[in-house]
C-alpha cells in the first residue's frame, strides 16, 4: 500500500466512525467487543500502525515527570538510578517527555519532605521516587492522593494505592539469595554478622526486609546451626569505628565466618578493617560500584548482589512514556533480576549496566 493508513480508512472499511476507531487505539471509552474485534480486524489487515507523534500532540502539552532523588554524588549508589533516568528521558525527548528534578539531603527524613513539597508545587504529570524514609514515604504517597499524581517507586516497594508501579528488587528474597551464598560459605554452621552500614535502619524498610529474607532461609536450613547478629553503624564513614566493631566482635565471637552488609557500602567496611581479619571472613554486599568491583578481583570481596539500578531509573521513565503516550497499563511490581556476581563474571555484568 503506496499510502500512509489512516484512522479515517479504518473506520470506513470497518464501517464505524472515526471516534470509534479513536477509542479502541486508545482502549477509552466504551466499544462493544463485536466492534472492537471487527475494527482491530481491519487494523491487521491494513498493517496499521498509530502515529505516535500525534498521540503526544493529542496530550496537548509535554508531559513533566517529576524525580524526587538523593543529592547527585552523595552516595556513588544513588547517582545510578537517576543516571538511567536522565538516558532515558534522552531516548524520549521527541515524545515532549521532560524531567522536573528535585534532590534531597540522603540523610535527613525532613529535607526529603521539604524537597517533596517543593517538587509536587511544580504539578508534575507523575513521580518517581525511592521510599528511603519509609514514613515520611507514606505521607507523600498520601499527598499524591489529594493532588492526584500517579507515582512510580524504584529500590524500595511499599504498600500504597497511590503506587501505580514498582521496580526494582525483591528486597526480602535479596536477603534470602544473602542466605543462601553465606550458607554454602560457612559450610553448614556458623555465626552471619549483618551490617546496616547506613543512618535510620529501622526507617529503611528494604533493609528490614533484606535481613528478614536472611534470618528466615537460615533458621528454615538449619535453626540450631546459624546465628544472625545484627550491627546498626551510622558512623560508616569512620574506618576506625568499622575496625574497632569488627576486632571487638571476632574476639567475642570467634566462630564468625561471613559479613552480610546490607546495601553498596561493603567497600567501607573492607577499607576500614585490619589485614588480618580478612583471610577468615567472606564478605558478601550489593551493587556494582567501582570499589566494590576493585575488592571483588582483590578477593576481599566474595559476592555482590546486583541490584540494576540504573536500569531501574531508566525503566520508571520508559513506562511512564508507554502510560502516557501508548496508554499501556503498567504492572503493579517489575521485580529485576537478582545477579550473584563473582570476579570471574564481573566484567559481562559491568558491560550490561554500561549498556542499559
Amino acid at each position: 500500500m503506496n499510502k500512509r493508513v489512516t484512522i479515517k480508512d479504518i473506520a470506513e472499511q470497518a464501517g464505524v466512525s472515526v471516534g470509534t476507531v479513536d477509542r479502541v487505539i486508545h482502549e477509552r471509552g466504551r466499544v462493544s467487543a463485536e466492534v472492537k474485534a471487527k475494527v482491530l480486524q481491519v487494523m491487521q489487515a491494513l498493517d496499521f500502525e498509530p502515529n505516535l507523534i500525534a498521540s503526544t500532540l493529542a496530550f496537548n502539552r509535554a508531559i513533566q515527570i517529576g524525580v524526587l532523588m538523593p543529592r547527585l554524588h552523595s552516595d556513588p549508589y544513588w547517582d545510578l538510578p537517576l543516571l538511567g533516568m536522565r538516558r532515558a528521558q534522552h531516548s524520549v525527548k521527541h515524545y515532549g517527555v521532560g524531567l522536573v528534578e528535585q534532590m534531597f539531603d540522603l540523610f535527613s527524613p525532613q529535607d526529603f519532605k521539604k524537597s517533596a513539597i517543593a517538587l509536587i508545587d511544580q504539578k508534575p504529570d507523575a513521580l518517581v521516587f525511592p521510599p528511603i524514609f519509609l514514613k515520611e514515604s507514606l505521607e507523600l504517597l498520601d499527598h499524591c492522593v489529594e493532588v492526584k499524581v500517579p507515582t512510580i517507586l524504584v529500590n524500595t516497594d511499599v504498600e500504597h494505592p497511590q503506587v501505580m508501579s514498582y521496580i526494582g528488587q525483591d528486597s526480602y528474597q535479596s536477603g534470602v539469595l544473602a542466605g543462601k551464598l553465606l550458607s554454602m560459605a560457612m559450610n553448614g554452621s556458623g555465626k552471619v554478622l549483618l551490617l546496616n552500614l547506613d543512618k535510620e535502619t529501622l526507617n529503611a524498610k528494604h533493609l528490614m526486609d533484606k535481613e528478614l529474607g536472611l534470618r528466615d532461609f537460615l533458621a528454615q536450613k538449619d535453626k540450631n546451626s546459624f546465628t544472625v547478629l545484627r550491627q546498626d553503624v551510622e558512623d560508616f564513614d569512620n574506618p576506625e569505628r568499622l575496625d574497632s566493631l569488627l576486632n571487638e566482635l571476632l574476639q567475642q565471637y570467634d566462630d564468625i565466618k561471613t559479613v552480610f552488609v546490607t546495601n553498596s557500602r561493603a567497600y567501607k567496611l573492607v577499607e576500614a578493617i585490619q589485614e588480618q581479619a580478612q583471610p577468615h571472613l567472606n564478605i558478601l554486599g550489593f551493587d556494582l560500584l567501582p570499589n566494590n568491583l576493585h575488592f571483588l578481583q582483590m578477593g576481599k570481596i566474595d559476592f555482590l548482589i546486583n541490584q540494576n539500578a540504573s536500569y531501574q531509573g531508566y525503566l520508571a521513565i520508559k513506562n511512564l512514556t508507554d502510560y502516557f503516550i501508548f496508554k499501556k497499563q503498567l504492572p503493579r511490581v517489575q521485580h529485576l533480576p537478582l545477579d550473584i556476581v563473582v570476579a570471574e563474571n564481573a566484567a559481562y555484568y559491568v558491560q550490561r549496566e554500561q549498556g542499559n
